[in-house]
Parts: C-alpha cells; structure tokens; sequence
C-alpha cells in the first residue's frame, strides 16, 4: 500500500505539473489551441509524457537516482523542442542566410520578393536558378543584352541545340559568334518567378550560362551594393 500511495501521489504531481506546462504555454503562445493542428500537437505530446511517465515509475522503486537523471533529461530535451519551435522561422531564416554565406550563389532572402548575393571569390555574382524546372547556376552580366544559355545547359532544359536556327550574331569577351533565340517559360530565383523571358543559345561552348538583361529588366530593381547583388522582384 505504502508504494501505491507514493505512486498514486506521483502521478499526482505529474498530472499538476503537466496541466501548470499546457498553461504556461497557453499564455505564452495563445491561440496555440485554436486550430485543428495545434491541438493534435498537444494530444501528442500529452501521450508522449504518459508514455514517458509510465516508464519512469516503473524503475522509481528499484533505482531513484536513475529516474529522476532520467526525468531531467527528458525535461531538457521537451524545453529544447518547445523553444526550437517557438523560433523556428527565425532558425529557418539562420539556416538560410548560413547557406547563403557559405554557397553565394544559392542566394540569402533580403524580404518580401527579394533575394541578395554575395560576390564569389572571383569578383563576379553567382546565381543559382531554375529554369523550367531544371537548376541552372548563372553568372550575372549586365553586359548582356539577353540570357545566354551555353549548349550543356540548354540540352539539360530542353532544347534540341542541333535543330535550333543560329540565326543571331553575339559579340562576347571571346569574339563574335553564333546563337539561336529562345524563350525560357519560367525563371526562379529565391521567391522570385520571371516568365516568358528572351534567351538565347550560344552556338559556341561557354564556360557558364549568363544572366543578361533580358531578365534583370524585367525586375523592379537590382543593386549592387558592398559586394552584395541585390535583386527584388
């Protein structure tokens, strides 16, 4: 009986413990219940501590000093999960602009319809896109008066390089060449979505397709600003 009564007291406790927590997190993050997933989380994690719970009175009368090790540990890991996603956006935005430092041309979210670039090592912006749903990663150039897609990126997109009409005359850093105009049906960068943008396929192999004019005038505005590359849609 005396182990019943302690365990019947525990429970207790946990109980009041557990219904003082909902409480706290009610104040702290209302409206939290008010919707058909938040409340789904709760039940969850109701069962999760029951589950857990069970498992600790269990081992309460053999080994104490273990279940209250155990019991600290689980409160720690449930504080980190609480707080991990109370500022999951702002860790998303961390991730982001981690990613963004460590791979430029993948690009860092610099507010709404916007995304900046930081310049590579060798002086120029590098971009990170896709191109009707393929990822093509640009050089940007506003020396260019169109996208230049280089032959391996246009296989990749779609384009039969063979069969298209080198009719246009392009004037690059390696003389005069070839190319065949094209439309690209969507371009993405970050959150930006450009449609029905002029390109055109150099006939010559390149180094890296360009991101010319005939996308960046499409946009509000780009910067350059302290090596960064500022586009917004």
């Amino acid at each position: 009986m005396r182990g019943f009564r302690w365990q019947h007291w525990a429970w207790l406790v946990a109980v009041a413990l557990l219904a003082t927590g909902i409480a706290a997190l009610l104040a702290l993050f209302p409206g939290t219940l008010d919707d058909r997933e938040g409340r789904m989380r709760l039940v969850y994690l109701v069962l999760l501590l029951v589950l857990v719970g069970s498992g600790l009175m269990a081992h309460w009368r053999h080994r104490p000093s273990l279940m209250v090790r155990h019991l600290l540990i689980w409160i720690g890991v449930l504080l980190v999960l609480v707080i991990g996603y109370s500022y999951r956006f702002d860790l998303m935005r961390l991730g982001d602009r981690l990613t963004g430092e460590l791979v430029p041309d993948r690009g860092i979210d610099a507010g709404a319809d916007a995304v900046s670039f930081r310049a590579a090592r060798d002086g120029h912006f590098h971009v990170a896109a896709t191109v009707d749903g393929v990822p093509v990663r640009f050089m940007v150039d506003t020396g260019a008066s169109t996208v230049a897609l280089s032959p391996a990126d246009a296989k990749r997109i779609g384009f039969d390089v063979e069969r298209l009409s080198y009719t246009l005359t392009l004037r690059t850093a390696s003389g005069i060449g070839r190319g065949a105009p094209v439309r690209l049906r969507e371009v993405r960068i970050g959150p930006i979505v450009v449609r029905d943008v002029r390109a055109v396929v150099n006939r010559a192999e390149m180094d890296r397709s360009l991101l010319g004019m005939s996308l960046l005038e499409r946009l509000s505005s780009y910067q350059v600003k302290d090596g960064t590359l500022t586009l917004r849609r």
